[in-house]
């Protein structure tokens, strides 16, 4: 499948989402999703705006929201990590719903084993407890969109320390 038509194919899915969820009879609809635009939003891929994820803590990570601010809440953005990256053992305050578009990423739960995850995959992370490692192979960079229910976040899990020798 080309790049394009799984990055289409994604948004297609995202945006399908909430309507099907509501289409049950079960979702009440709020004053707030009442109140959104009134017109189509259109973005092209050329028109998004990527910023620096954190410079410091996860150097070449970048991140282009597509609605909402992960810095304060509710949001869905695209997220960019560099070949190879890598981040130690954390977890997360919030859910995150992810698809991936081009590159192979990997997650490896707190004793389990490694999920590779390429173009089209799905996952679903827990927030809370949830303790993970994640990476990108080292053959190309990796592009994901992520939806979430809270600000982004990432608590480093301290390794545990030895006993002091007495």
């Amino acid at each position: 499948m080309k790049p394009r038509n799984v990055l289409a194919f994604s948004i297609a899915v995202a945006l399908a989402a909430p309507v099907l969820a509501q289409s049950s009879g079960a979702a009440k609809i709020s004053a707030a999703s009442k109140a959104g635009p009134s017109q189509p939003v259109f973005t092209a891929a050329g028109d998004l705006k990527w910023t620096d994820l954190d410079p410091k803590g996860a150097p070449g990570v970048k991140i282009a929201d597509l609605w909402g601010d992960h810095t304060k809440g509710a949001f869905g953005a695209y997220f960019k990590l560099p070949a190879g990256f890598a981040v130690p053992l954390h977890t997360h305050t919030h859910d995150i719903k992810a698809v991936f578009l081009s590159g192979t990423y990997l997650q490896a739960p707190e004793g389990k084993a490694e999920v590779r995850l390429g173009p089209g995959s799905y996952m679903m992370q827990p927030g809370g407890n949830y303790r993970h490692t994640t990476s990108c192979d080292k053959a190309s960079e990796c592009l994901f969109f992520v939806e979430s229910g809270g600000a982004f976040d990432l608590k480093p899990v301290e390794a545990a320390k030895a006993p002091a020798k007495k």
